[in-house]
Order: structure tokens, then C-alpha cells, then sequence
């Protein structure tokens, strides 16, 4: 399996990981520089030369999947038999230096309704490394012609038909997606919040519309959906930056995706 291979699956699994790379040599060593290795949690791919090196650079990258920790590291390895290794000794007789770049998984956001503002928003987030999915009962707004927008995305783009109950898609959403919802339909919107709160691995929760929108589907949650009211406070409403307050699709969606950036640094998600 090639190194690429390896990163692909780990984000299809929603694994947190490591790419390590020889970066330099100097002298005699296992492997070239540019010889990678991914390291998952319980699994490695590839090889950066075996021995005391690699042994190593697995073990660190493990301390950092399980620490979270998100900047890279550079290690260095002196090939001789005066060193102390904690894996044997290497005498190849040169000197390695090993990169550890964190592979953390990849946060996930779900946009309930493709409509104007919806899509102006996939345009945004599209250029970010995101699981992006996209899910709507109307079929002439996941059509490719439509969507052709978003072939050179950066994200990975999910697209979900769901012609009669879209709430269905929550629970096939991956663990800690943030839910956007904003459809045609405020019967729709409300079903879908309602849905949202009974789904415990979801993210955040956003939800488009005015006070008065808010203050008829607050009080449907609490009496017909049961939901306390600590729960219902999950939802945010109005999503957006609050001083941005134009009208126009891509404005609205300008401040949605502002609003969601900001939160994934502030709040660590």
C-alpha cells in the first residue's frame, strides 16, 4: 500500500494519524530521504528503514495521536554504536533526521438544503479540507450541471438525495459533523432540528431563519419534541457574524462560513 494509500484510508476511517518522513541523511543510512512511513493508532504503513529509527518514530507518533498534538516534529538519529537506543543499535554510520506531521481527522459539516444560500456556502467551504456533505429532497439541485462548481474542491464532497425524509442522513453523518440546516421548507427545518437533538454524535447545530422563526420551533421542541430546554440550547440561531447583516445569498453565506471557521478555532473543534 503507497503512502497516499495509506492517508486515504485513515481519513475514510476518521483516524487520527502520522506521516513521517526521512527528511535528511547524511552518510550512510537504511532509506533515502523522502522515505515515508504512516503511522495510525494500532496500524503502520510503509517503512523508513526498520531498526531503532523507525521503532522510535512510531512510538512518538503514537504519543501524539493520543495527545492530540497538532504541530509536526523534526527527530534526529545518529547512526553509531556510541548512542543509546531505546530499540537497538543502528550503525549504519550516518546521521537521519526524521518529520512527524500530525494527519488529525478531518472535521466533517453537513449543509441540509442546496438552495441559493446553501450553495454559495458549499462554494466556500469547498475550498477548505473538510468532509463536506451536501443533502436536499429536491433532485434538480444535486444535478452534476449544478454541482460542477465544486469539481476542484479541496474538501470532500458528499452528496445525499433524500426525496421524502432528509433527516434520515443524520445518523449516517460521521461522528462530530456540524449540521447546517437551511432548506425550502420551515416544516422541513423543523423536523430536521428535532432530529438533530436525538442524534448524540452530531457536532454543532445552526439553524437559518428570524426570531419569530425561532420562537414557533423553540417552543414546538419543548412541547411536541419533549426536548429540555438545555438541550433545544444546543441549536444556534441566527448562525452567522452578527455585524455582517446584508441579505444577499453570498453575503449570508460569507458570514455562515466566517462564523463556523471561527468557532473551529475559538472552541477547538
Amino acid at each position: 500500500m503507497t503512502w497516499v494509500t495509506a492517508v486515504a484510508r485513515l481519513r475514510a476511517r476518521r483516524e487520527a494519524g502520522v506521516l513521517v518522513t526521512v527528511a535528511t541523511v547524511r552518510g550512510h543510512a537504511p532509506r533515502d530521504a523522502g522515505a515515508k512511513l504512516v503511522v495510525g493508532q494500532t496500524e503502520a504503513w510503509g517503512s523508513i528503514g526498520g531498526g531503532n529509527v523507525e521503532a522510535v518514530a512510531i512510538d512518538r507518533a503514537r504519543e501524539m495521536i493520543v495527545a492530540g498534538k497538532p504541530e509536526p516534529e523534526l527527530i534526529d538519529f545518529a547512526l553509531n554504536d556510541k548512542v543509546t537506543n531505546r530499540h537497538g543499535v543502528q550503525c549504519c554510520g550516518g546521521t537521519v533526521s526524521v518529520l512527524l506531521e500530525p494527519l488529525p481527522v478531518v472535521r466533517a459539516v453537513a449543509i441540509f438544503g442546496v438552495g441559493h444560500v446553501g450553495m454559495e456556502l458549499a462554494r466556500i467551504l469547498a475550498r477548505q479540507d473538510l468532509d463536506l456533505h451536501l443533502i436536499d429532497t429536491r433532485s434538480d439541485l444535486l444535478t452534476k450541471e449544478r454541482l460542477d462548481v465544486l469539481a476542484d474542491a479541496m474538501a470532500q464532497v458528499h452528496v445525499h438525495h433524500t426525496p421524502l425524509l432528509p433527516e434520515e442522513v443524520l445518523e449516517e453523518l460521521p461522528p462530530g459533523t456540524h449540521i447546517l440546516v437551511m432548506t425550502h421548507d420551515h416544516a422541513e427545518d423543523a423536523a430536521l432540528c428535532d432530529a438533530a437533538l436525538r442524534t448524540p454524535h452530531l457536532g454543532s447545530i445552526g439553524l437559518i431563519g428570524s426570531a419569530a422563526k425561532w420562537a414557533r420551533f423553540r417552543q414546538r421542541l419543548a412541547t411536541e419534541g419533549g426536548h429540555p430546554e438545555a438541550t433545544i440550547d444546543r441549536i444556534k440561531t441566527p448562525i452567522g457574524l452578527a455585524d455582517i447583516t446584508g441579505k444577499e445569498p453570498a453575503t449570508i453565506a460569507v458570514s455562515v462560513a466566517a462564523d463556523l471557521l471561527r468557532m473551529f478555532e475559538t472552541e477547538g473543534y
